[in-house]
């Protein structure tokens, strides 16, 4: 491992560049500056930097601003959204950039919304309004969701093929849909329970490693070139996909075991000490 350099840096969001800070009586989402400057520094090594997150492309162009990342050799950033159902190439510009959708994995989410509703009646779904922010039965909690809330009935919701759904119960909890999801069995779709009661129904075997296979195949790469840094469920296929995975600190036992190492948390730079292994700097 010591000849080696990652050709591709592969970067979850929530729990790994982003922490939450609280200031002025609110809550805030900050990457710290030593972090930012790792990503800088692997970008000038020419590495590829990619965005891998369970959120929307919505959600995601905001952070690719804040970070100010952009493609190699005057190309697009590219983008792994949706858990990897969705795969975009984004130009970062003042007042936000173009997203152009180049990949997108869909399937018809009816029958195990309605198994889940069976066991969950008074749960919250949601699904993208691409550009706008997203459709819901009820609005989330605030802070949960990027962009505008439009209610919308169930059977409307889920009445064409779609690439994601988020179910969300505030009176359960992530332990209550492990057990949901290991009874019911879900067929014909796969399923990834969040750190709270927040559970996304995706295509079966797709998940943020199959996009990242994608953009892989797009740049002329393998697995093995990538290095891999996230905390959540949803990281576990990624991280044992990757040449190198490597979790948070503050990750579940479940992330922990698979991952090739484990760095500190999102509050003790954990990411930015595993870039700086590789590519330089504090």
């Amino acid at each position: 491992m010591t000849s080696w350099t990652p050709r591709l840096v592969a970067l979850d969001i929530d729990g790994t560049l982003l922490k939450w800070v609280e200031g002025a009586g609110t809550t805030y989402e900050q990457i710290a500056p030593r972090l930012q400057a790792a990503i800088d520094r692997a970008y000038d090594a020419g590495a590829h930097i990619v965005l891998a997150s369970g959120r929307s492309a919505h959600g995601m162009t905001r952070i690719a601003d804040l970070l100010d990342l952009r493609g190699r050799d005057g190309e697009r950033l590219w983008v792994v959204a949706s858990n990897g159902a969705v795969i975009f190439r984004y130009d970062v510009a003042p007042g936000g950039g173009e997203v152009e959708i180049v990949h997108e994995e869909t399937f018809d989410a009816g029958p195990a919304v309605r198994a889940v509703l069976r066991e969950h009646p008074t749960a919250r779904l949601a699904i993208e309004e691409r550009g706008v922010g997203y459709r819901v039965t009820t609005p989330f909690p605030e802070g949960e969701l990027n962009g505008e809330m439009i209610v919308t009935d169930v059977e409307h919701l889920v009445a064409a093929p779609v690439s994601r759904v988020i179910v969300r119960d505030p009176d359960a909890t992530a332990e209550d849909f492990v057990d949901l999801t290991s009874r019911l069995g879900l067929h014909g779709t796969d399923y990834i329970v969040g750190w709270t009661a927040w559970l996304d129904l995706t295509p079966v075997g797709v998940s943020k490693a199959s996009g990242l296979q994608y953009v892989c195949d797009e740049l002329g790469l393998t697995a093995a070139d990538v290095l891999a840094i996230g905390d959540g469920r949803n990281d576990i296929e990624m991280l044992t996909w990757a040449g190198r995975g490597v979790a948070m600190g503050q990750a579940i036992e479940p992330v922990r075991e698979v991952a090739d190492h484990v760095t500190g948390t999102v509050y003790d730079d954990g990411a930015a000490v595993e870039l700086e292994r590789w590519f330089g700097g504090a």
